[in-house]
């Protein structure tokens, strides 16, 4: 259990418990005062919330504190997210980092641990202009090559262990594959394995592909990037939730920005590397791994449900995925 969690009651969901007066107090708990402005923003993995202030504190009249899933992380991975974070802010690498309150960026208050960010607006980018790609491509390759300075000492990798053989496992497990399918399942799963496992960049083996694996963003999809319209201060793209910050291949950061036919995300493709090759090399081998990461992703991504159904948030999100989650939602 995490060093800041204490157990909620039996049969009751950890955020059964965050009610708005929590939220409130544990703001004030680091000095920060509510002015009873305060609404949900979309997450499910976490609880994020926006909070007016009664007084702007470090020049912010608004500020998002976030509540981490009881159990997902030990301090010592929040706290590397948090590193990460005003390492790259330190860079100038637009993100948004936690802030600081008597020197610490990971506090806790009633069996959360929580941290505080300011408040940055912004719409989703125009994936669709490849200008705004090459822009995001560029500040890519800033992010990586302040990724690539120093390795997680906490933090998992994305491989195959990781996110197929550990999900697989606990899919059938806890009989989370209807019966139905499960076979066909299960052997589609050992193929994908022995395909993917061909790239050692993805089988955790340190060597073989001479593939470098950094410190990635980890989740870098549209809703991970607020755009800032060109007329107003920080124009461009910045980088919001490094949560998922893991170790694993350049590629993983790019692939999620592409949408559509092949033809479209082949120019999107292009429009992303012709901006991140501005600013840093990148290794066209691991264009390999744009479909075995994309599988990977799946697996992982069925069980992430699975795994939370029993948080209210997730059937009323999820509804499709009730059909192969048994004795979840049917």
């Amino acid at each position: 259990m995490h060093p800041h969690e204490s157990a909620p009651g039996a049969g009751e969901h950890p955020y059964a418990r965050l009610t708005p007066d929590v939220v409130l107090d544990a703001l004030a708990s680091v000095g920060l005062w509510g002015d009873g402005r305060l609404s949900a923003l979309g997450s499910y993995e976490n609880r994020v919330y926006q909070a007016g202030l009664e007084s702007p504190a470090a020049g912010h009249a608004q500020v998002v504190v976030k509540f981490y899933r009881p159990g997902r992380w030990s301090k010592a991975q929040i706290l590397e997210e948090h590193a990460f974070a005003a390492e790259l802010a330190a860079a100038e690498v637009p993100v948004v980092a936690p802030l600081a309150f008597e020197g610490r960026t990971l506090h806790a208050f009633e069996g959360f641990a929580f941290a505080v960010c300011p408040r940055r607006g912004g719409r989703r980018p125009e994936l669709e202009d490849l200008d705004v790609l090459e822009w995001i491509g560029r500040f890519l390759a800033r992010l990586h090559t302040v990724g690539a300075a120093a390795p997680f000492a906490h933090r998992p990798a994305l491989d195959t262990s990781t996110f197929l053989r550990e999900p697989r496992q606990w899919l059938l497990d806890h009989e989370a594959i209807a019966p139905e399918v499960r076979a066909a399942w299960s052997r589609a799963c050992e193929e994908a394995l022995a395909l993917i496992e061909r790239h050692p960049a993805l089988a955790g083996n340190n060597g073989g592909d001479g593939i470098a694996r950094l410190r990635l963003h980890g989740d870098c999809h549209p809703g991970n990037i607020l755009w800032t319209p060109e007329d107003q201060p920080g124009a461009g793209p910045h980088f919001v939730d490094l949560d998922d910050a893991r170790t694993g291949p350049a590629v993983q950061d790019l692939w999620m920005l592409l949408s559509g036919e092949r033809a479209q995300q082949n120019r999107q493709l292009g429009a992303l590397l012709d901006g991140y090759e501005q600013v840093r090399d990148f290794d066209r081998r691991e264009l390999a791994l744009i479909e075995p990461l994309r599988t990977l992703r799946l697996i992982h991504y069925s069980a992430w449900i699975a795994r939370r159904w029993d948080d209210p948030s997730f059937p009323l999100n999820f509804p499709g995925s009730a059909a192969v989650i048994t004795g979840r939602g049917r």
